[in-house]
């Protein structure tokens, strides 16, 4: 898959599905064609590169081939050339209706001459207490765009 990506948010969109559908072609082809991108899953391994990264995703979709990770309270700040969103994942895995989260992630985007793509990826478990503290203090659900100078 070597398509056109037009946004940061249709990166982001085809990485999630990828994920879904235990997809690693289409999972890989949203990664920049760059040694120094990066994967942090929530275990907290830094893994840096392309090979790393792949068999990483390898492995979890041999473990848990039924991944839905489903996005909220999407934080996005964007530039000509760089995006970067954070996010709140919530993961569903297998046939199981239970949550199990919430993670705090985010990604990095970066425009080249093949579209969009995607930098890094990081991901890390977050207290639940933690979410409701902050949004007790007003924190916005959903934010709108925000651009970088």
């Amino acid at each position: 898959m070597n398509t056109l990506l037009a946004s940061p948010d249709e990166v982001e969109a085809v990485f999630y599905d990828a994920i879904a559908r235990a997809d690693l072609m289409a999972l890989m082809s949203v990664w920049a064609d760059d040694e120094d991108i990066v994967c942090i899953h929530p275990t907290g391994q830094r893994l840096s590169g392309a090979a790393a990264i792949r068999d990483s995703w390898r492995s979890i979709f041999a473990n848990n081939p039924r991944l839905k990770v489903r996005l909220s309270r999407v934080v996005r700040w964007n530039s000509m050339l760089l995006a970067v969103h954070n996010v709140v994942e919530t993961l569903y895995i297998g046939d199981e209706q239970k949550a199990h989260g919430p993670m705090l992630a985010t990604n990095v985007f970066q425009r080249g001459a093949s579209g969009w793509r995607l930098l890094a990826h990081h991901s890390s478990t977050a207290a639940d207490r933690d979410l409701a503290d902050r949004r007790v203090a007003g924190e916005r659900q959903e934010d709108a765009p925000r651009t970088l100078h």
